[in-house]
């Protein structure tokens, strides 16, 4: 896959604060890539500098092949955005919101009905077309802000905390929508979300604070660099697992041990099969890895 994102070299300051510094990473087409960090860490500066919102001191942004500096319009309609918080108007009905989008980027009535038809049927908002926005739920107002952001066929689709608030069930609904979009359309999803388990389902993970990147990788790579392996077993006595020299800790049914990594939990096994008649091994969470390289929590960082 290539290159559809190309951040070289990034910095912006605003007055004394460096909110951007020295940023690089590339984001492969098609992908889903996580942007991780609490707030202030410097994610929306980034995310603005990219779509042409917010003007930067110093590096090079290249967009599907495109220089920034010279092509700011082209990436502006490569870039579809779906805010953390909706940009909706509540006044009017969700045909009039997304028939003003349409017109921002000169389509015709026709294309605009075309392309309505096709959103509303992919996120299953067709009975709520002359509903104002004002009077739908969080989870029928996300679904209009993400046809929102499709309406124009972006190659990249930022979403920054798309599921902030959500039941479980919308979320579910939402990334099974961003999923065939990326499987159909090879669409490319730029993320930022407070929900680990999301994070952990990126193709590559960027973590940054205070404007640096601090941690990159693969979630399975940063989970065996910064994270512990857990073994848990079952049905069995404190003794025993004390005996074992490991920290642990009590949970539901038996007892979870906290070991460096899974070959430690495989010559564990191997060297103690009569204790290990009901157990698991867990790999360390997105969680874990975040607290392990920042020092902080998402929470900590949420508004």
């Amino acid at each position: 896959m290539s290159n559809i994102i190309q951040i070289d070299h990034l910095n912006k300051s605003f007055g004394s604060v460096k909110a951007v510094q020295d940023l690089s990473f590339r984001v492969k087409e098609g992908s889903l890539f996580a942007f991780l960090g609490i707030n202030g860490a410097g994610k929306s500066t980034t995310i603005n500098i990219m779509c042409g919102q917010l003007a930067k001191d110093s590096g090079r942004v290249l967009i599907n092949g495109h220089d920034l500096d010279r092509d700011s319009a082209q990436i502006k309609r490569d870039f579809g955005v779906v805010f953390q918080y909706s940009v909706l108007d509540a006044a009017l009905s969700v045909y009039d919101n997304l028939e003003s989008r349409a017109a921002l980027y000169g389509m015709s009535k026709t294309e605009f009905k075309q392309r309505l038809a096709e959103l509303a049927k992919l996120l299953d908002f067709e009975d709520l077309l002359k509903r104002s926005v004002g009077k739908l739920s969080g989870g029928q107002r996300r679904r209009i802000d993400i046809a929102r952001a499709l309406f124009h066929k972006p190659k990249i689709l930022i979403l920054d905390e798309p599921t902030t608030g959500l039941d479980p069930q919308t979320r579910k609904t939402l990334w099974n929508v961003i999923a065939g979009l990326r499987k159909n359309e090879n669409m490319t999803v730029f993320l930022t979300t407070h929900y680990m388990e999301e994070a952990a389902e990126a193709d590559h993970v960027v973590i940054i604070d205070d404007g640096k990147i601090i941690a990159e990788g693969t979630p399975l790579a940063l989970k065996n660099k910064y994270a512990d392996d857990h073994v848990t077993i079952y049905g069995i006595e404190e003794d025993a697992v004390s005996s074992l020299g490991l920290p642990y800790e009590q949970v539901p049914n038996g007892y979870r041990l906290t070991l460096a990594n899974p070959k430690a939990a495989t010559e564990l096994i191997l060297h103690h099969p009569q204790l290990f008649q009901d157990y698991e091994i867990t790999k360390g969470k997105m969680d874990d890895i975040f607290l392990a390289v920042t020092g902080k929590t998402l929470v900590e960082g949420a508004n």
